[in-house]
């Protein structure tokens, strides 16, 4: 969930400003039933439910295959939208290459969304029949008397969701927000309810949901009083009500800003299997400190830097070349994947429909179809500096600004066939050759339009280093790139 400082970039008057700094950030030209189903409906190639591999590192479908998630996030679809927009909506993100959505069950927070304070959708439709008005800090909704319209406008969505082949990260009430007056709106109304109103309404929503097999359970959501211990119960007796109802669901849970990891709340380790790393820093130092948490999970970017956005502390705009680091560096840090923002469609507000085929769209799915073509699911992050030894530019801390980052990450595979190495900016790195099992053929790979370049006098030997130093400038002017290292006998 994005904080009160995106509230300027989204009225009216902004709308020109963000799309000319998207521009020119770029280089580029924006591209412009009743009830419940009886089973989970198709959902594309996938084999639905995702589960855990067997080193408990990415997901896997029913089949095997490596899941690399890749993303969105409509965060207010359920609350804002209308069936039409969600059947559009996932239409589009099908078609450009996204796989997941993020999206939470109930919407009410007019100081971060341009929702009702009663948590309707457009046409009226209240989500509990026992409702008591107040300001955002005082409504009280009594969670044990869900409206049926609702949820069944809820049970379509689900289900337009999986006849695209997409995942839904369904997050059953959020605690968002940063800056609200007391607690955030359904955190409050979660005290309101008490353990035994959680825990009635996370079971509510396990038997209902439970039989769709595209669904994973998000928890939490700027969760900045994870700390509070009543305010940790009563989150808690949603999910493990959520998991009584539906054992074989994964889960996770995303806590406080600016940068957290869900395992920072060790209580939340024996409810949850996915580890939702959050940071608006460089991504790689939140990423490893994820990656290196115990028990091991996948871990992946829930929420960072969002298209056409600035927010965060410090703050970044959100320019194509801001998401191209955020994205590699998390592959290339032990990540398995991300989930994209963008300004206009997290609240679904007017307009959204002129802002959702952006150039950092079109990188993302370059970004996708690049790991894709490797066994990503098996890079394991170079910690130690021991296969790209100089030239790595400056680690940081959590206080630099992304943009301001040079660090490069690097990660190669345990057999040591492959070596992928990301560079924000350019310069000239050191390999140690003898981390390679064989001979290498090496390759610079343009994150702004997908193409190679095969660096000339390969294969190099797998011994002693050797530099390699890119093109100056990328297709967009930009100077990051990405540099492919295969042994000379692979497919890479």
């Amino acid at each position: 969930m994005r904080i009160a400082t995106i509230r300027s970039y989204l009225n009216p008057g902004a709308s020109a400003l963000v799309v000319l700094l998207a521009l020119v950030g770029s280089g580029k030209a924006m591209c412009q039933a009743a009830g419940p189903p009886s089973r989970s409906p198709s959902a594309g190639s996938t084999a639905y439910p995702l589960k855990l591999s067997a080193n408990r590192r990415y997901l896997v479908d029913q089949n095997n295959v490596p899941f690399l998630i890749t993303g969105d996030n409509p965060h207010a679809l359920i609350g804002m939208g209308t069936i039409e927009d969600a059947e559009s909506y996932f239409a589009d993100r099908q078609t450009h290459g996204f796989n997941a959505m993020w999206m939470n069950l109930l919407v009410a927070s007019p100081a971060y969304y341009d929702s009702r304070e009663d948590g309707s959708t457009p046409d009226g439709i209240r989500p509990f029949t026992g409702y008591i008005p107040g300001g955002a800090d005082t409504a009280h909704y009594d969670l044990t008397k869900p409206n049926e319209a609702y949820f069944h406008r809820v049970d379509d969505m689900l289900t337009a969701a999986a006849n695209h082949g997409l995942v839904v990260f369904l997050d059953p009430i959020d605690t968002c927000c940063v800056g609200a007056p007391a607690r955030a709106q359904w955190l409050q109304a979660l005290l309101n309810n008490g353990l035994a109103g959680a825990r009635a309404y996370g079971k509510f929503v396990g038997e209902r949901y439970k039989r769709f097999s595209n669904i994973i359970w998000l928890f939490g959501d700027d969760f900045n009083t994870w700390r509070t211990p009543g305010d940790d119960a009563v989150v808690q007796a949603v999910a493990k009500a959520v998991r009584s109802a539906d054992p074989a669901a994964l889960q996770t849970v995303e806590l406080n800003v600016f940068s957290s990891s869900s395992l920072d709340d060790r209580t939340w380790a024996p409810i949850i299997s996915l580890n939702s790393t959050y940071t608006y820093s460089p991504t790689y130092i939140q990423m490893l400190h994820s990656y290196n948490q115990t028990p091991a999970m996948p871990t992946y970017l829930v929420e960072g830097h969002y298209d056409l956005e600035k927010v965060g502390d410090p703050t970044d705009y959100g320019t194509p070349w801001v998401l191209r680091r955020q994205s590699y560096w998390t592959m290339l840090s032990g990540g398995v994947g991300q989930l994209y923002g963008n300004a206009y469609t997290w609240p679904f507000i007017p307009g959204w429909r002129f802002y959702i085929d952006t150039v950092a769209v079109k990188q993302l799915m370059i970004w996708k179809d690049f790991f894709s073509s490797l066994p990503w699911q098996d890079l394991v992050p170079d910690q130690n500096h021991a296969a790209v030894t100089a030239g790595l530019g400056a680690y940081g801390s959590l206080q630099i600004r992304v943009s301001k980052s040079d660090f490069c990450t690097a990660s190669r595979t345990p057999d040591g066939s492959l070596l992928v190495a990301y560079m924000p900016t350019a310069r000239t790195i050191t390999v140690n050759m003898a981390s390679l099992k064989a001979p290498v053929n090496a390759k610079w790979f343009d994150p702004t339009n997908g193409t190679y370049a095969a660096v000339a006098g390969g294969p190099f030997a797998n011994t002693g280093t050797r530099q390699f130093t890119p093109p100056r400038f990328n297709h967009d002017g930009d100077s990051d790139w990405v540099l492919l290292l295969t042994v000379a006998d692979s497919s890479g």
